[in-house]
């Protein structure tokens, strides 16, 4: 059985070695999340801070940190849910394993929440002050919740089986929220919560909200799951924890999760809007201030033993990375049946998960012909496309998966290889303009609002890629310090962006033209710093896919447009610079980052650790 609350999980880590009580004063404004950031990096335990200023709830972090950790606390419903995948995935072969599915389905009864009259979160009640405020990042607007599981139901249809369970962040205190009254609820579009809101927008009624805060780990997992459609949240919790969630009645009439460690409970206002964040989010920058809706708080339930969790974000990888491999693992085998001849979809975390998706179709139209370009993998690009979260990608490559059988959609390196040798760039580039992209991404024209690039290859090996430059290549003025990653991809530093009319890289192209060199590339990306980019992949990839949109950043050599189409002849080029218009990346406070840092001296609680 799984584990009823997270007191009992935080008590089998520290049992079995996998987490570490730090009894040190810790500032829960930027020194947590700095010690979180490193435990992570290190491949660390558990982290329970026991003594936290100026609050009197501990905070426990890095819970999900490991995949052997993240396994082991999901150890007894793993087999019932990869069963239940199974089953959508490959009925047949799934029931010739009878036994495993049986017990799945009588999992399946755990799902059914039941409505009790007491909990253990409605022992005692507090202010949203009391609650442990963390900072993540310096230039963050005011405390977060970042494990919220916000919940809210369907206004026009209320009740558990029209609820929703998600992953939102809450602004607690900062900005231009009343203290104690207020707080903010961001939410990202195509997120479940805004059916609701609009709904009760319609209706001309606030929309109730629980911000649920701890509980079973299983709750966690459910609240960041891709779940089908009409599949609460909390059900899939039941199946997780092997056991029918107990409920109870908030302050505001919803239920919440009886062994809940705290639930912020009130409503939206209906007519109130104030600035949330900035925030240091997943993209590795800054998300800035924007109106979002505001939360009227009623109560903060919480339990006399309660324990606060916390996560931190930003750049990747981070500990939501743990979630994103655990939720391909899962999902991964029932992607052909949602979208037919789609193998496989994987959201780049090195980018920040939606600025890129590799994926491997097929090619069935004409299978008596040689397959001489894309034709069914533009239909498939375009399902993926329409498929919830996976529409707010930014750029898509996709290639057949009868071009090589053994091609793994994760290695990102042969991948890319793969694509840039078959990619005719006179052909196989589909722009998508004036549309929408995450909300976290300030790439594009504005908030939610960018351009796509879907890149589509088929059909044999067309190119070579050169893995060097040519020692006496001369690069255009003011541009230098050209580095060679990857076979066929060139990074080059340029000038500094300076306004909207910068033509740098445009000129870049004119002069690349007659470079031999240069023309020898496939993919050039102009760059700040091509050092850097060079260290890494990782580097490579989130510079590139995340400071470029498609439409305004990609230009190429030899570029031409014919009937509504663009290509170019000679390379492509994307324009990776920073720009005026993007949010600044994330850098820690020296003083906090030397602080932390003494903690892993000899005798320190982090010895040994980081």
């Amino acid at each position: 059985m799984g584990y009823r609350n997270l007191q009992e999980c935080v008590a089998d880590l520290q049992a079995t070695g996998q987490l570490v009580a730090i009894d040190e004063p810790i500032d829960a404004r930027l020194e947590a999340a700095a010690i979180h950031r490193r435990v992570f990096a290190a491949g660390g335990p558990a982290l329970l801070f026991r003594n936290v200023r100026d609050c009197r709830f501990p905070m426990v972090s890095n819970l999900f940190g490991t995949r052997e950790r993240i396994r082991y606390l999901f150890r007894d419903a793993l087999a019932r849910v990869e069963t239940l995948v199974r089953m959508k995935a490959d009925p047949v072969a799934a029931l010739r394993q009878w036994t495993r599915g049986a017990a799945a389905l009588r999992g399946a009864w755990h799902t059914r929440p039941k409505l009790v009259r007491h909990g253990p979160v409605t022992a005692a009640q507090a202010r949203v002050s009391d609650l442990p405020q963390l900072v993540s990042w310096p230039q963050d607007g005011g405390a977060y919740v970042t494990l919220p599981q916000v919940y809210s139901e369907d206004p026009r249809r209320p009740g558990v089986r029209h609820s929703n369970l998600g992953m939102y962040r809450v602004q607690l205190s900062g900005g231009k929220y009343t203290p104690n009254e207020e707080v903010g609820l961001h939410y990202q579009i195509h997120r479940g919560i805004g059916v609701h809101h609009a709904a009760a927008i319609a209706r001309g009624e606030p929309l109730r909200v629980n911000v649920v805060v701890g509980g079973p780990p299983a709750l966690t997992l459910a609240a960041v799951m891709p779940l089908p459609e009409g599949l609460p949240e909390w059900f899939f919790a039941g199946l997780l924890g092997g056991r029918r969630l107990s409920l109870v009645t908030a302050t505001n009439g919803l239920p919440m999760p009886a062994e809940a460690d705290f639930v912020i409970s009130g409503y939206i206002d209906p007519d109130k809007q104030l600035p949330e964040g900035p925030f240091g989010d997943h993209l590795g920058y800054y998300s800035l201030a924007h109106d979002f809706p505001v939360m009227r708080v009623q109560a903060v339930h919480h339990r006399t033993d309660a324990i606060w969790p916390f996560t931190v974000v930003g750049r990747p990888p981070q500990e939501d990375t743990m979630f994103g491999d655990l939720i391909h693992e899962l999902t991964g085998p029932a992607i052909p049946t949602v979208i037919a001849g789609v193998q496989a979809v994987h959201a780049v975390d090195a980018t920040g998960v939606h600025p890129l998706l590799l994926a491997i179709g097929s090619e069935r139209y004409t299978p008596y012909t040689s397959r001489s370009r894309p034709q069914e993998l533009l239909t498939q690009a375009n399902a993926i496309l329409g498929q919830g979260q996976l529409s707010l990608a930014k750029y898509l490559l996709i290639v057949a998966a009868e071009d090589a059988p053994a091609l793994d959609v994760h290695d990102i390196a042969g991948f890319l290889a793969h694509l840039l040798a078959r990619a005719d760039w006179t052909r196989d580039l589909h722009f998508q303009t004036e549309t929408t992209i995450d909300t976290l991404d300030y790439s594009g024209s504005g908030l939610n609002a960018g351009s796509k690039l879907v890149i589509a290859a088929v059909g044999p090996q067309q190119h070579e890629l050169a893995c060097q430059l040519s020692g006496d290549a001369a690069l255009p003025d003011g541009f230098s310090e050209p580095r060679v990653f990857l076979p066929g991809v060139l990074a080059v530093r340029g000038p500094a962006f300076t306004s909207a009319d910068d033509d740098a890289v445009r000129r870049f192209c004119e002069a690349a033209a007659g470079i031999t060199a240069v023309r020898r590339f496939r993919l050039v990306v102009v760059v700040d710093d091509s050092e850097f980019v060079a260290r890494s992949l990782e580097n490579l990839l989130w510079v590139t896919f995340t400071r470029s949109d498609p439409a305004v950043d990609v230009d190429g050599v030899d570029a031409f447009t014919q009937h509504k189409h663009w290509g170019c002849r000679g390379p492509l080029v994307i324009d990776a610079r920073c720009k005026p218009h993007h949010a600044p990346p994330l850098e820690e406070d020296p003083e906090v980052t030397a602080r932390v840092e003494s903690l892993a001296s000899r005798g320190g609680p982090l010895a040994g650790i980081i």
